[in-house]
């Protein structure tokens, strides 16, 4: 199997941003991937002693399908996160002061409207990712999983719908699911393929139109038996992953 995308979503719930290359390291996610997010006011995450929160606590596509429509680009050199939503209302943020993450919250907050509850706070926890699952981890995804759900359905679903860091091609459809409890070597990393990943109504918004225009959980229930599309893996010796590495299954399994 062929990486051909790699993805990082600095903001949990907020636009994705491509990669030529990434460096992994044990025990971690992607670099700056949900490093940061929008904490409803119903939200009880205590900064003080970070612990995993379910998404729907947060800003999240689940939710929120609007914030498909939102735009986001984070610079880790800087710390500055620009934002601009759909009627060009745009503002550049400062992740690192108190006031920045405060201004941020607010655009996000006005952004949201009616969906919004309480008072969000815009976080960062340093050490922690906010991740839907409460291990750290990397999503992969086969193209040829989702190109099978797309031949059952007779629908074009974008890649983007389902926010994975890892879309590789190659093998069989399904074959991912396989390599549960097996080591994988991806680039220039190790890692251990631990978890099916359950699709949740996230996947229904349309990336490109905010729309809830598919079914994709209700889909692969339908034509497949499971809801399950991708896998979780955890790095176990870390190292480089670029654009066009291969995925290759370790411990004599095939993808075939």
């Amino acid at each position: 199997m062929r990486v051909e995308q790699l993805y990082r979503y600095p903001v949990k719930g907020l636009s994705a941003e491509a990669l030529e290359a990434v460096t992994l390291s044990p025990g971690q996610c992607l670099p700056h991937d949900r490093r940061f997010a929008l904490a409803q006011g119903d939200n009880p995450f205590d900064l003080a002693a970070p612990a995993w929160v379910p998404k729907t606590r947060f800003g999240c596509l689940a939710v929120n399908a609007g914030l498909a429509l939102l735009q986001s680009a984070f610079d880790p050199k800087t710390g500055t996160l620009a934002l601009r939503a759909p009627d060009g209302a745009a503002m550049l943020g400062d992740t690192r002061s108190i006031a920045g993450r405060a201004e941020i919250a607010g655009f996000l907050t006005r952004y949201l409207g009616t969906e919004a509850r309480g008072t969000p706070r815009f976080l960062e926890a340093p050490g922690h990712n906010f991740t839907d699952v409460a291990a750290k981890c990397v999503s992969i995804i086969g193209l040829a999983s989702l190109h099978a759900l797309e031949a059952a359905t007779g629908a074009r679903l974008d890649p983007l719908r389902f926010r994975a860091n890892v879309y590789v091609s190659g093998g069989a459809a399904w074959a991912e699911f396989g390599l549960l409890g097996k080591e994988i070597q991806l680039g220039g990393a190790r890692l251990r393929v631990f978890k099916r990943i359950v699709r949740c109504p996230a996947t229904q918004v349309n990336p490109g139109t905010a729309q809830r225009d598919a079914d994709p959980p209700a889909w692969l229930r339908q034509h497949f038996g499971h809801a399950d599309l991708g896998v979780y893996a955890e790095v176990l010796e870390g190292g480089r992953v670029t654009m066009g590495d291969a995925l290759t299954p370790l411990q004599g399994e095939l993808l075939g």
